[in-house]
């Protein structure tokens, strides 16, 4: 039973410090084109088409392609506890993160 508490759990959290969002489809009801291109599959702001039920990563998201539109999460967590002395920089070309010293960016921030 303690270990489905501690699956639970960890599951809150990440949900809680998952940022994602939504992109709905745009299709034009006026177009047969548009119609059909959204028939095969999620097209995104770049105007790529992908498949259904496919994965990919884009500037830093895991995305997905489902019926109701593209399913994005954020691959870097936005809220990691650390003491004031110390902040967290991202890297976007490696999607992740360092704790560092606010005074000197160059030096790591050590968690006790």
């Amino acid at each position: 039973m303690w270990l489905l508490r501690v699956c639970f759990l960890l599951f809150m959290v990440v949900s809680c410090n998952a940022e994602c969002y939504i992109y709905k489809p745009r299709v034009d009801l006026l177009s047969v084109e548009s119609i059909l291109d959204n028939m095969k599959g999620c097209i995104d702001p770049e105007g790529q088409t992908h498949d259904f039920n496919s994965e990919w990563e884009h500037d830093c998201y895991n995305c997905v392609c489902a019926h109701f539109g593209i399913r994005c999460c954020n691959k870097i967590p936005s809220a990691v506890d650390h003491p004031d002395e110390c902040e967290m920089l991202v890297d976007k070309t490696t999607c992740s993160i360092s704790l560092v010293l606010v005074s000197d960016h160059s030096k790591p921030c050590v968690l006790a």
